[in-house]
């Protein structure tokens, strides 16, 4: 928890704090949605990751942020899921937040419908590919 109150010092600049209950929320937020996609993830460095790279964004602001944030996180372990981790998780936040800065328009609602259509699409590339691999064994 200390460790994300000192980004805090970070995000200041861009008008955006968490309180420590805010940040005990959120990451009591963050250990559902982990226990719901039956994972297990022993560092907070997505959540640091989240943080400072969305706090950059103009579209998050400070009534919002915090709720953003558990947003994001929900989004970001669907995704994981949902590409079996084939893609790096700080690759993935990158895609996260430029697409919600220029084709989402700051919305967390489109990021998800743009993100679900990622995933439909990788998922079917990675079984093209794998039937590629086995009509190559035969």
């Amino acid at each position: 928890m200390v460790q994300i109150l000192e980004l805090n010092e970070k995000t200041k600049e861009y008008g955006l704090m968490l309180s420590p209950e805010e940040v005990k929320q959120m990451i009591l937020a963050r250990n559902q949605v982990l226990i719901s996609y039956g994972r297990v993830e022993l560092s907070i460095e997505v959540t640091k990751d989240l943080i400072e790279m969305f706090s950059a964004s103009p579209y998050v602001h400070e009534d919002d942020y915090a709720s953003t944030l558990n947003e994001l996180h929900e989004i970001f372990y669907y995704l994981k899921n949902e590409t079996e981790d084939k893609i790096g998780d700080y690759r993935l936040i990158e895609m996260m937040r430029e697409l919600y800065d220029n084709d989402c328009g700051g919305s967390v609602d489109l990021l998800k419908s743009r993100l679900e259509e990622y995933a439909e699409v990788f998922r079917r590339e990675i079984q093209q590919n794998e039937a590629m691999l086995e009509g190559d064994d035969n």
